[in-house]
């Protein structure tokens, strides 16, 4: 939801669709810098997550971010963009903060994932009494992007001190694209069951629901609308009926359009989502 007007709009826009549950930027999405958020602001956001009843309100990290850049500028920069991002979600009261791992710009995968695990461990001391959580987001694998296999994912659990506090973000549109093929009932039972083998389901805290505008394996992070990508429907009728992510967030990130007949895409995906949960 966006968070034009403030952030306490993002409730109001989630309320207008039905939304149980929302992910906002707590700032600009493409900008370093934030203007702090006011008392006036927080307390505007806390009425009206009473208002509204929507909750968990999930952060994303905004996209300059990068903890794998083997740049040491870029790097302590991420550092300090993502120890605002933590700062900012809990005085919000936010559970977590997703993020795409990061890239490696060409120092290959294992010296990226150090730099990660080493940056997510310097937070981890440096706010020792944070209640928000780092959500690690399964991405599409593009370019040098980090995090396109659950053994990536789990090796970074391995490598983060205070990992306990670290959870996971699955997106149905990155894994499909990083090879995962969960179009039928078989490959879906197939792929959680390896997620919950390598990293466990009792780290999954957040899902996102995109289909995917490019074929299986492509690596390339395209998200489309439910039912009308590769994906199909299949795939999103098996997570609305998995027992295990019943209390789990998800979440859409399709693209924000308006139909042929003038519908607001968002609604029209969670119709479909909802229709499909009731069946």
């Amino acid at each position: 939801m966006s968070i034009g007007g403030g952030v306490a709009k993002a409730l109001l826009r989630g309320r207008d669709l039905g939304c149980e549950t929302i992910q906002i930027f707590t700032r600009n999405s493409s900008r370093w810098q934030a203007k702090p958020l006011t008392d006036s602001q927080l307390a505007e956001f806390s009425k009206n997550r009473l208002l509204t009843g929507i909750r968990p309100v999930v952060a994303h990290d905004i996209y300059l971010i990068n903890l794998a850049s083997p740049d040491d500028k870029l790097y302590q920069r991420s550092i300090a963009a993502f120890w605002e991002e933590l700062t900012r979600a809990e005085q919000l009261g936010l559970p977590y903060v997703v993020t795409h791992p990061g890239s490696h710009v060409g120092s290959g995968e294992e010296e990226g994932l150090q730099r990660i695990a080493q940056a997510i461990s310097h937070l981890h001391r440096q706010g020792p009494d944070l209640k928000v959580q780092v959500a690690l987001e399964t991405t599409a694998g593009q370019g040098t992007n980090l995090g396109y296999r659950f053994e990536q994912l789990a090796r970074l659990l391995e490598l983060i001190e205070g990992a306990e506090r670290v959870k996971v973000c699955l997106d149905t549109c990155h894994i499909f694209a990083a090879g995962y093929d969960i179009r039928t009932p078989e490959g879906y039972a197939d792929v959680m069951a390896e997620f919950d083998r390598i990293i466990g389901y009792e780290r999954l805290a957040v899902v996102h629901l995109n289909d995917a505008k490019r074929e299986l394996g492509s690596r390339i992070d395209r998200h489309h609308h439910i039912g009308q990508g590769h994906l199909g429907i299949a795939p999103f009728e098996c997570l609305l009926h998995d027992p295990r992510l019943l209390q789990v967030p998800m979440i859409l990130e399709t693209p924000k359009e308006t139909s042929a007949s003038g519908e607001d895409m968002d609604m029209v995906n969670l119709d479909l989502l909802r229709q499909l949960k009731t069946n």
